[in-house]
């Protein structure tokens, strides 16, 4: 599992880190055009915001430096996925709406799974008062 794991961030990490470049530099061709359906500020907010969750997907797994943080960054993405799912949708782009719907998914899953590999078990997490026990 932790394998397909690996293979999976790597995957979405790419496909984030390419459609944040495209938003930070997109061709001289689509630049009004995604200007007039997104304000430029925002566009370049949701680059910077996917490049971060491509680095947050692979870092801190790579370097063993809070390897937990890797959720948090699949949570983002999924989060950030969701919404452009339901953007599409109001656009009447049904098969851009499917295929974030996918990758909120595929993030949503790896989230999960990450989450579930660095959380603390129960047991660890509950402290019984000092004197609690006879």
């Amino acid at each position: 599992m932790k394998i397909f794991l690996w293979i999976l961030q790597i995957l979405l990490a790419a496909m984030f880190f390419f459609h944040g470049w495209i938003f930070l530099n997109p061709p001289a061709e689509l630049v009004d055009i995604m200007n007039s359906q997104l304000n430029p500020a925002f566009r370049i907010f949701l680059g910077i915001a996917e490049w971060l969750g491509a680095i947050g997907l692979l870092l801190p797994g790579i370097t063993g430096i809070q390897p937990q943080l890797t959720a948090w960054a699949a949570t983002g993405l999924a989060i950030i996925v969701a919404c452009a799912s339901v953007l599409h949708t109001t656009r009447g782009e049904y098969s851009s709406a499917i295929t974030t719907a996918i990758l909120c998914l595929m993030a949503c899953f790896v989230a999960y799974m990450r989450w579930k590999q660095y959380a603390k078990p129960e047991e660890e997490a509950i402290q019984d008062p000092v004197g609690s026990n006879p």
